[in-house]
């Protein structure tokens, strides 16, 4: 290879390097150190929680792969607590690790709204979250910075129109959700993965202490499914 052959060679490994840093996303600096330390934290996954993670790790990067959308529908009961922090970060994960057809989405067997404790929980976590009406199903707003479009979280039943209709992935993340819907309409795949409730902590004074263990438990397995993809 003649010297400017290499030359030529190294200019685009350092543009390549340097496109690919760019498109990186940034996150706001209190979420930035919290992802840096879920992503440090795989190993405390269980095997079992593993097998169910790369399941739907399969489910996304073979619709992926394949140019079609990645639909990720979390469903529990309430569509108030683990569906809603599970689809914002697994939205997040997916944003951060460049996979642009991964589109989550999150709904309950009824409809109530989005849990102030769990808001608060992902604001400690270091999202800006605003809402945007006062109405008792709110609308809000959540960013990762101030670039990219907000992500938004409204409750909703599972079924409803701003949820995919066909070929998603149903993922579970309550075991009563599990229970009374034995069959989702439009589902390609389906997955139980339930977390423990934090609701049961309301008004005690573990409250937010149990909210931010949930909330950092989905963060470190939403983050653990992508980075799987991203290999």
């Amino acid at each position: 290879m003649g010297i400017a052959q290499k030359s030529i060679l190294v200019f685009f490994i350092i543009c390549t390097a340097f496109t690919s840093e760019k498109q990186k996303i940034v996150f706001y600096p209190p979420l930035d150190i919290y992802t840096q330390t879920v992503m440090k934290e795989f190993s405390n996954i269980s095997d079992d929680r593993k097998v169910q993670l790369k399941k739907f790790a399969l489910f996304a990067e073979t619709k992926i792969k394949s140019g079609e959308e990645a639909s990720l529908l979390f469903i529990c009961t309430h569509n108030s607590r683990r569906s809603h922090m599970s689809q914002i970060w697994a939205q997040v994960a997916a944003n951060y690790y460049g996979l642009k057809n991964v589109k989550t989405y999150s709904g309950g067997t009824e409809a109530t709204a989005f849990n102030i404790r769990a808001v608060d929980a992902l604001k400690r976590a270091g999202f800006q979250i605003t809402k945007t009406s006062e109405d008792k199903n709110p609308i809000y707003n959540v960013r990762y910075n101030d670039t990219d479009t907000a992500l938004y979280a409204f409750s909703k039943k599972y079924n409803d129109a701003a949820n995919p209709q066909s070929n998603f992935c149903a993922i579970m993340t309550c075991s009563q959700a599990d229970k009374t819907c034995p069959l989702i309409s439009g589902q390609s795949m389906r997955i139980a993965l339930p977390y423990e409730d934090p609701k049961f902590f309301d008004g005690t004074p573990d409250e937010s202490k149990m909210y931010d263990i949930r909330c950092k438990q989905i963060a470190t397995e939403m983050f653990y499914v992508f980075s799987i993809i991203n290999k």
